[in-house]
């Protein structure tokens, strides 16, 4: 695999890949804080005003549930951790391809393409076995 191929067909692609993943979970992530945060305060609201609204101790329950529901969510699909995770996986591969094309040192030698290659790969491996240590520790959880 020549350099254009390697940026085109690897790193380029990555980058686009953690930056989609990093948004995606960075927004997951706020929404359900945000409903989160809306629905518990709406809660003592409608408690103050329990007398005056029909059906307030269901809208409360309603609004109990969507907060549990929303945390668990979050809790079990772990959009923070993900976005953090990704950020910083993407981050450092835009560092890498910066120094590169800077040729800023460790890229500033004949072997600068390999240099690349050797540390983005090592960047993505480290971000996929953090993902496989996380994924055998909750298989052992369920044991």
């Amino acid at each position: 695999m020549n350099e254009e191929q390697y940026f085109s067909e690897r790193l380029d692609d990555q980058i686009k890949w953690y930056s989609s993943k990093s948004s995606y979970n960075q927004k997951m992530y706020k929404r359900l804080g945000l409903l989160e945060i809306i629905s518990a305060s709406f809660i003592p609201l409608l408690s103050g005003l329990s007398s005056m609204i029909s059906y307030s101790e269901w809208i409360i329950g309603i609004l109990g549930v969507i907060i549990a529901v929303s945390a668990g969510a979050g809790a079990l699909y772990k959009f923070h951790e993900n976005w953090m995770e990704y950020r910083t996986t993407l981050e450092a591969l835009k560092h890498e391809k910066l120094l590169y094309l800077t040729q800023t040192v460790p890229y500033d030698n004949d072997e600068r393409f390999q240099t690349l290659v050797s540390r983005a790969e090592s960047i993505m491996a480290n971000e996929n076995q953090n993902w496989l240590a996380y994924s055998k520790k909750v298989e052992e959880e369920k044991k």
